[in-house]
């Protein structure tokens, strides 16, 4: 601290003699909860932010909006002296700007449209129509046909609630059906002692693959609903996903190799895609698309999955000659994010600390 302090005082009068020639153009794009544009009114966790760091230090200075994209060429190029915006530190960046301290981190996620129920409906009964349990059906078909038409055998001729031509096998089979699934209605039941232990046998083979059945039936549908989710990434690199341009989920998503990757110049733009299912699916940062799904009614066919990944650290850009200025905006920070009211402004708009 003391070190950081010394700096300072060294720097100010530079500062301060650069600050009395011009004012500085700060650029910004929408990106709620961050930086909120409603009625002419720009609000937000880092226009509060920028606002107490440009009080405390005297700073005069005129907001400009931008394209996401324009306002990080224009940072570049020196044609904005400081961008609001929470932008993500990253090595590419760093070489062409100057980053203050960092005063929040958070992750990518990605957003989804939520499924119909008739989608749900759909992958419920897909389940049933897999190999697993096709297959354990069928063997359960054998196992009561087969112990259905021994109990006829035995009982055709002693036992009239078994018909004695062919149309007894269904008597056979509906004994068989009832007693395995312990429905028990008592209209049949065998007498004679091999009858008996015909019954005995399908009830202990019953028992031993109902169970076997049961998890048969339980893996098929739960296979079949993890092929169909989104619990995993990659389960997204052969969809079509959209995310906004020259941001860090886009760089993200090229580095992973995703195949189909739409860009658009703005969250809304892309979610509004999403919502008419044009994609597949939305990525970008965490608190950006809660907060825009969560305030906008016409999203709310639209749900962030739980999945976060590429963390990322924000901080204001500083055009790359200003580093006094950067130095003195970010010691501000520091002083600013460790305080009682910061963490106020993030609960007031659902945000923490992660």
């Amino acid at each position: 601290m003391t070190r950081i302090m010394l700096v300072l005082f060294l720097v100010s009068p530079v500062l301060t003699a650069q600050l009395t020639k011009d004012t500085l153009i700060v650029g910004y794009h929408p990106a709620p909860p961050f930086i909120i544009q409603e009625n002419g009114l720009v609000e937000g966790i880092n226009v509060w932010l920028w606002q107490r760091v440009a009080e405390n230090l005297d700073l005069e200075y005129r907001l400009v909006e931008l394209n996401f994209g324009d306002m990080l060429d224009s940072l570049k190029t020196g044609r904005i002296d400081v961008s609001i915006n929470p932008l993500t530190i990253t090595g590419h960046r760093s070489r062409e700007m100057e980053f203050t301290h960092s005063f929040f981190a958070a992750h990518s996620t990605i957003a989804v449209a939520k499924k119909t129920s008739w989608q749900k409906i759909k992958q419920f009964v897909d389940g049933f129509f897999q190999t697993n349990f096709l297959r354990g059906f069928l063997l359960l078909f054998v196992i009561l046909l087969f112990f259905g038409v021994l109990a006829w055998l035995f009982e055709r001729r002693r036992n009239p609630d078994f018909r004695k031509d062919h149309k007894g096998i269904w008597d056979g089979l509906w004994w068989s059906v009832v007693t395995l699934t312990t429905v028990g209605y008592g209209d049949k039941s065998p007498k004679t002692r091999f009858g008996k232990l015909a019954a005995l046998g399908l009830m202990f083979c019953g028992l031993l693959f109902v169970s076997g059945l049961t998890a048969s039936i339980a893996s098929s549908l739960t296979i079949n609903q993890l092929s169909s989710s989104n619990a995993d990434l990659s389960a997204f690199k052969n969809r079509s996903v959209g995310t906004v341009e020259s941001s860090e989920a886009s760089e993200f998503l090229k580095t992973h190799f995703f195949k189909n990757v739409k860009e658009y110049d703005d969250v809304v733009p892309g979610l509004t895609d999403l919502k008419r299912r044009k994609i597949d699916a939305f990525v970008y940062d965490e608190p950006i698309l809660e907060y825009k799904i969560k305030k906008d009614s016409s999203l709310a066919v639209l749900e962030v999955l739980p999945m976060k990944f590429d963390v990322q650290f924000y901080a204001f850009g500083i055009k790359k000659e200003r580093v006094a200025l950067e130095q003195a905006i970010s010691q501000r920070i520091l002083e600013i994010v460790e305080s009682q009211a910061w963490e106020i402004v993030l609960a007031e708009f659902g945000l923490s600390e992660i």
